[in-house]
């Protein structure tokens, strides 16, 4: 049965699109070259962690959802989507290889007409200088006149309900202005509003300057909270007070590092750096290393070497209250303090096997008893089930990574 949309590629960027385009009653295909996903969903399972519930993907099932890893299927629509992922290369690059296999996979079975959209995180000038030529040389047709061309930065916030694909305003992009008028028909029936750029690279830059503002305004709370544990000065009072200012002021929070899909894009072309995004990952990335150190010097205050300490790792996922762990510093954090010889183990009630280098690392049962056992606790990730309260008062030793706890109840960064 012929569908009016296929995904391309069912990780964190296709599903919940493919998720939105069901609800909203467009008949949807969701193609992988890899069988995993495919055979998960098949089953009513979820193959990412974060990206739906299973009560989602059923759903989807039963609106005729149909994933397959058949690329005939793909020249049977009118409407195609290439969501593959991008992810970090050698050199502080994108590795952009699963994109051009989606862009291969369709390029021989695209049809006349077709609308072809590139949602994956990629660099300004990807769309036109690569997936175009990948679309036109194996189809004969050409961009802009025989098929439709766009790009749509994804602007995803896993676990946030508020903010669905319904209730985020879609920004598009197009090769030509029909491209354009092409794309906006397409989204206009899953978002409430869609944003029209000037052009393809104004939509690609779009999304490289909404990752960069993120890791920017974050390394600037980071580098605060280091400056103000220097100086005696409690971070979260001066944000508490800081975010009071009706302009000009956007609160950020200081973490144990910046995890997620959303990866800062600081080298431009084959020349162009962005100073300031390449010196905001260097102190993101420091992050780790910064509360390993704080770790050893609490344990030292308090009479206790590293060596032989137990520590107690809570939530080790990259965001509350998701089972997702792409991104997150737990491991680096882990692998330090293994390092430093002390004896780690961990809670997290969406993680139910953790394993850091290959290693598997010993999973706390019961929190609280675990937590008084601990010669240290360290809160990673503030998932709701966490009674903070309870946990400093059981804790020996707490450090708060995200100013969760009550004031008072723990050591914070």
């Amino acid at each position: 049965m012929p569908a009016d949309l296929a995904v391309i590629g069912l990780g964190h960027l296709g599903l919940p699109l493919a998720h939105a385009a069901t609800a909203a009653g467009v008949a949807t295909i969701g193609y992988d070259t890899d069988p995993r996903p495919v055979a998960e969903l098949a089953a009513g399972r979820v193959p990412v962690d974060g990206a739906l519930t299973p009560p989602e993907v059923r759903r989807m099932l039963s609106r005729g959802f149909r994933p397959t890893t058949n690329p005939a299927e793909l020249g049977r629509v009118r409407t195609a989507v290439i969501c593959a992922p991008a992810r970090p290369g050698a050199a502080r690059t994108v590795d952009l290889s699963a994109v051009t296999d989606a862009a291969h996979a369709l390029a021989s079975r695209l049809r006349p007409y077709t609308t072809v959209l590139l949602e994956s995180p990629v660099p300004p000038g990807t769309t036109e200088n690569m997936v175009r030529p990948l679309l036109e040389e194996g189809s004969g047709l050409r961009a802009g006149r025989d098929f439709h061309l766009a790009y749509s930065p994804a602007r995803l916030d896993p676990g946030n309900r508020s903010y669905d694909h319904a209730h985020t305003p879609k920004v598009i992009g197009g090769l030509t202005p029909a491209c354009t008028e092409s794309a906006a028909a397409f989204y206009g029936r899953l978002t409430d509003k869609v944003v029209r750029a000037r052009g393809i690279r104004e939509a690609e830059m779009t999304h490289v300057l909404e990752t960069n503002y993120r890791h920017v305004n974050i390394a600037l709370v980071n580098e605060t909270a280091v400056l103000c544990h220097e100086l005696g000065v409690d971070l979260w009072d001066v944000i508490r007070c800081a975010e009071t200012k009706p302009f000009g002021f956007q609160a950020f929070r200081p973490g144990p590092g910046v995890g997620g899909h959303g990866l800062p894009l600081d080298t431009i072309g084959p020349h162009r750096t962005l100073r300031l995004v390449e010196l905001a990952g260097q102190i993101n990335e420091r992050m780790p290393q910064y509360v390993t150190a704080r770790c050893a010097t609490l344990l030292n205050e308090h009479g206790k070497s590293v060596r032989g300490a137990r520590v107690l790792l809570l939530g080790v996922t990259y965001k509350p209250d998701l089972a997702d762990q792409e991104g997150s510093p737990a491991p680096e954090i882990a692998r330090r303090l293994m390092g430093m010889g002390a004896a780690v183990s961990y809670h997290d009630p969406y993680v139910p096997v953790w394993r850091v280098a290959d290693v598997p690392v010993p999973r706390a049962d019961s929190l609280y008893e675990a937590a008084a056992a601990a010669d240290l606790t360290i809160l990673l990730q503030h998932h709701r089930t966490y009674d903070l309260q309870g946990l400093s008062v059981k804790a020996q030793l707490l450090l708060d990574t995200r100013g969760a706890t009550p004031t008072g109840a723990a050591h914070r960064v």
